[in-house]
């Protein structure tokens, strides 16, 4: 009771007396106006991901061209930011249940949309919604998460959501360089010394897009937003921007406190290792375990995770945060990705590999003779895990995943397995939904890599998921200590994969006469309709009985799955077969039916068909 009351006080800087005064500097548009006297942690992050920390991994001098791209990106991030006067159409930044824009200035066609008065709006109506969803506990003053990936834009960006929520009476916790994960978990984790729960989060991310890209991804204790709540706050962020265009700003009343949020949150991933363990302190020594970060957020997972556990990770690489990331694309589904920690495995003779995506929130292995662990591969292995400890339990999918991993989830490990549609979000609301019918469900994942359990609060943790494997590991070695990866790789053992795997992309031409005014999500639906219609005549084709997106087909062997983007005028084909005469069949098929609109580029298509 004493504890809701205290929360429920206006936000005074008296409630925090552990803490020393220091100014925060706002890098806006004149870069160096301090927006308030705050307080500081004795044991926060420095405000620079690189500044003051131990390097860890091996970070490459910049050559010259790198130099002088950040130079010349440094000057125009100062002057790129369009004043608040200027018109913007705040609902084009929704990506689904994110918002993401363009943040830096310099890449031909792509203007910058993700400014810092763009920002600040975003988060003060993140605020004020959040303030009207918690409006039946008494709050007047929230405390909101805020946290970052590697990306150049990070803290400048990460000023003016701070500036936002602030100047609206609201207190705010940075955590610097963070992951998505701990976003979300922030506003679970009961911990009143670190300020914690927040009430909502904010990570600062546009996942593996390019470098000049930036975005936002909000969370409340019930999880990551829906596309309606991130409408909500556009409309809102609308409205607070127009308002601000006419003078009418707030003095800044919140109070900013650095927290070093990832230590506690990596001290958790640890706890969970050593219990699987018997409680052993250093369940992994003896074993090789290398970790690729891809110059992302994913760093933390050597020191504050591997090596407490007592694993060797000699060999890990691209663990320095570089927004620029200049080795690979950091993401589990990109094949240079997997071959570079593919090969840091074989080079180092290493028991595993991890490699996660710029914000962690998904990730991917690699076993020791370096037979990857992703896609369908690490849903099959992570079924298997869950269903050991849940018999019986619904593994739900995205809708591209395979034939054969239905007939692994079903018929070896005695589970159900509920395709859905494509969407992280879409897979775990689905799970969640079949929970609350009366159907168990304890996994949802996408091919991506995206994969979140029950047990950890439907939260879609790369971590998390690489935890799981790692508390398999450490288990199996109290019984055996010679063991390694043959163990993960033993339980997808009868897994059926395709030999031929293709995804091809057909661009809908908005501007064609074909689409007479309509829409390209009409237009595509028409497709996939026709297509439908045609496939119903064909005896050497099957339509999938249940299907919950776009067209569904088994033949000649293989399958095919056209379906509509969930927001690009584009029509993905997937095409799995094994043989390559069997997925050409496929393709021809596919292209007989659509081959009518000329709307849709086919090309692509043909090119796979002529080889």
């Amino acid at each position: 009771m004493e504890k809701e009351k205290f929360r429920s006080m206006p936000c005074f800087e008296s409630r925090l007396p552990h803490l020393e005064m220091f100014d925060l500097i706002q890098v806006s548009t004149n870069n160096t106006t301090p927006i308030s006297k705050t307080k500081k942690q004795h044991n926060s992050l420095p405000s620079s991901p690189r500044a003051g920390r131990p390097r860890i991994g091996t970070e490459r001098p910049p050559p010259p061209a790198r130099l002088l791209l950040l130079a010349s990106m440094a000057a125009t991030q100062g002057t790129s930011a369009v004043a608040s006067t200027e018109k913007v159409d705040f609902l084009k930044l929704q990506n689904g249940s994110d918002i993401r824009g363009v943040a830096i200035a310099g890449v031909e066609g792509e203007p910058v949309n993700i400014t810092e008065p763009v920002t600040e709006a975003i988060a003060a109506a993140f605020a004020a919604w959040l303030l009207n969803k918690k409006k039946s506990d008494g709050l007047r003053c929230l405390r909101i998460s805020v946290g970052h990936d590697s990306r150049i834009s990070a803290h400048k960006l990460q000023n003016a959501v701070t500036h936002g929520i602030t100047a609206a009476g609201h207190d705010v916790l940075q955590f610097g360089l963070a992951s998505t994960p701990a976003m979300f978990n922030s506003t679970l984790t009961e911990d009143e010394m670190n300020h914690c729960p927040a009430d909502g989060g904010i990570m600062i991310t546009a996942s593996h897009l390019p470098y000049n890209r930036n975005g936002f991804k909000f969370f409340t204790s019930d999880g990551g937003l829906n596309k309606a709540d991130i409408k909500d706050i556009l409309e809102r962020a609308s409205r607070v921007y127009e308002e601000s265009a006419h003078g009418d700003k707030q003095e800044q009343t919140g109070v900013v406190t650095q927290v070093d949020y990832m230590s506690l949150y990596a001290s958790d991933l640890v706890q969970a290792v050593r219990k699987s363990a018997g409680n052993k302190e250093k369940p992994l020594e003896g074993l090789h375990i290398v970790v690729d970060a891809g110059n992302g957020a994913g760093g933390f997972f050597v020191d504050k995770v591997l090596k407490p556990l007592g694993a060797v990770t000699s060999g890990s690489q691209f663990l320095e945060p570089d927004g620029l990331f200049p080795n690979h694309i950091p993401n589990p589904e990109d094949k240079a990705a997997m071959e570079a920690i593919t090969q840091a495995v074989l080079n180092n003779k290493a028991d595993l590999g991890i490699i996660f995506d710029t914000d962690v929130d998904r990730s991917a292995a690699v076993d020791s003779s370096g037979r990857e662990l992703n896609r369908n591969r690490l849903i099959a292995l992570m079924s298997a895990i869950v269903l050991e400890e849940h018999p019986g339990t619904t593994v739900v999918t995205d809708s591209v995943t395979s034939d054969g991993l239905t007939t692994f989830i079903e018929k070896k490990l005695g589970g159900k397995h509920h395709r859905f549609k494509r969407g992280y979000k879409n897979v775990i609301d689905e799970a969640i939904r079949l929970n609350s019918t009366g159907e168990e469900s304890h996994l949802a994942m996408e091919t991506s890599g995206h994969g979140a359990l029950k047990e950890n609060h439907w939260l879609d943790d790369g971590a998390y998921l690489m935890v799981k494997l790692l508390n398999k590991l450490a288990g199996a070695r109290t019984l055996n200590p010679n063991i390694g990866s043959k163990v993960l790789t033993d339980l997808v053992d009868g897994l059926e994969e395709a030999s031929v795997v293709v995804e091809i992309r057909f661009k809908i031409d908005q501007n064609h006469a074909d689409l007479k005014g309509g829409s390209f999500r009409d237009y595509g639906e028409s497709i996939l309709k026709h297509l439908e219609n045609v496939i119903s005549e064909d005896p050497n084709l099957h339509k999938a009985p249940k299907n919950y997106e776009g067209v569904r087909v088994s033949g000649y062997g293989g399958w095919f799955l056209l379906r509509l983007s969930l927001h690009d005028p584009v029509l993905p084909l997937n095409v799995e077969a094994q043989s390559k005469d069997d997925a050409i069949k496929l393709g021809h098929s596919v292209l007989a039916a659509v081959s009518e609109f000329s709307a849709l580029d086919t090309s692509a298509l043909s090119k796979f068909l002529q080889q």
